[in-house]
């Protein structure tokens, strides 16, 4: 199993108006093979970045999902935010998941 983690950084004036575009989201992804969780964190400190996490099957279920139609689909339908709402360039990290306790990765497994 992956772990797919966007680190957004977010000008706070427009921490309402990011989480919208994540409640409005098209929700393709729920459907796509190998897709397990979706997870959007606020930060505690307005400093740091959101984190969107995304938990896959492997890397080329992650993979499947940003070449398809339905990851071109669901990011044009989020909406645009002006550039003066970001503090700075995206960082996606994702990582193997090595040992867990969530009740999701030993489902998976």
């Amino acid at each position: 199993m992956i772990v797919v983690c966007n680190r957004i950084p977010v000008h706070p004036d427009y921490f309402d108006a990011f989480e919208e575009r994540f409640k409005d989201r098209a929700a393709l992804v729920d459907g796509m093979d190998g897709f397990i969780s979706f997870q959007l964190l606020r930060p505690h400190n307005a400093e740091h970045p959101y984190t969107v996490m995304t938990f896959w099957e492997s890397k080329d279920h992650y993979e499947a999902w940003i070449n398809s139609e339905e990851f071109k689909q669901g990011h044009a339908q989020s909406g645009r935010m002006p550039s003066e709402a970001f503090l700075g360039h995206p960082m996606l990290e994702t990582f193997d998941v090595i040992q867990s306790t969530a009740k999701i990765v030993r489902e998976a497994e």
